[in-house]
């Protein structure tokens, strides 16, 4: 990849958005960049090279694989998510392994192999705390979604988890808020801790009740503060 697309992609990523030209042309050496489309799998445990992921377009999802083949869609990876050996540790082989796919029809991401970041934060203590809270803010959400498992009933995580994904990826025009859906009822189902037969009841019960426009391609909320 040509060296100001790289610098370009680099400099408009928050991590990486404070740092002096020099500095960009030194990363840009250790970068590299990948293009993906729709149901491409982004294969990073148990690879020979470890890497770390940041997205910079597009929407992805994590999915835990068993060693019987059984599939859970773990998270959501949006535009400025990091994923892939986030602990920057050469984690042990276990039984389940991890894979990103691409939902959307296409995602740009910049990647860095596990030994070429840890000089980036050891050279850029900016860049290193920029990160430090980057992974902190996605331990938050990890804690919040577990809290909701324990507190919370189904109906009320499903229309929690519903209102973020709007807001995190759609648009506003007075009370009502819509998006592009990316998401099966199983994916839902996996990230609120329920069931896709509960799922679809949920779904179907608030459509009913106008509080939700839900279809394959589109989610739709006519008042997001009023859906309770």
């Amino acid at each position: 990849m040509q060296q100001d697309v790289k610098y370009w992609y680099l400099r408009n990523h928050q991590i990486f958005s404070q740092i002096t030209d020099d500095k960009y042309q030194e990363l840009c050496v250790w970068v590299g960049f990948k293009k993906a489309i729709k149901n491409e799998d982004i294969f990073f445990t148990h690879e020979p090279v470890k890497r770390i992921y940041f997205l910079k377009k597009g929407m992805l999802k994590i999915i835990s694989q068993d060693a019987d083949g059984n599939e859970v869609t773990k998270d959501i990876i949006q535009k400025g998510d990091i994923f892939g050996e986030i602990a920057l540790d050469e984690a042990p082989d276990g039984e389940t392994s991890e894979y990103a796919k691409v939902i959307t029809d296409e995602a740009v991401m910049c990647t860095f192999t596990l030994e070429n970041f840890e000089k980036v934060l050891t050279k850029n203590p900016s860049i290193s705390l920029k990160f430090t809270k980057k992974v902190g803010n996605k331990l938050k959400t990890l804690e919040n979604r577990y809290n909701h498992l324990i507190f919370k009933d189904v109906r009320t995580r499903v229309i929690h988890f519903l209102k973020k994904f709007v807001q995190d990826n759609g648009e506003a025009q007075g009370k009502l808020w819509s998006t592009r859906n990316y998401l099966t009822h199983q994916d839902i189902a996996h990230l609120t801790g329920s069931t896709r037969q509960t799922v679809t009841s949920i779904l179907n019960q608030l459509k009913k009740e106008n509080r939700l426009i839900y279809s394959r391609n589109e989610i739709v909320i006519p008042d997001l503060e009023g859906l309770k």
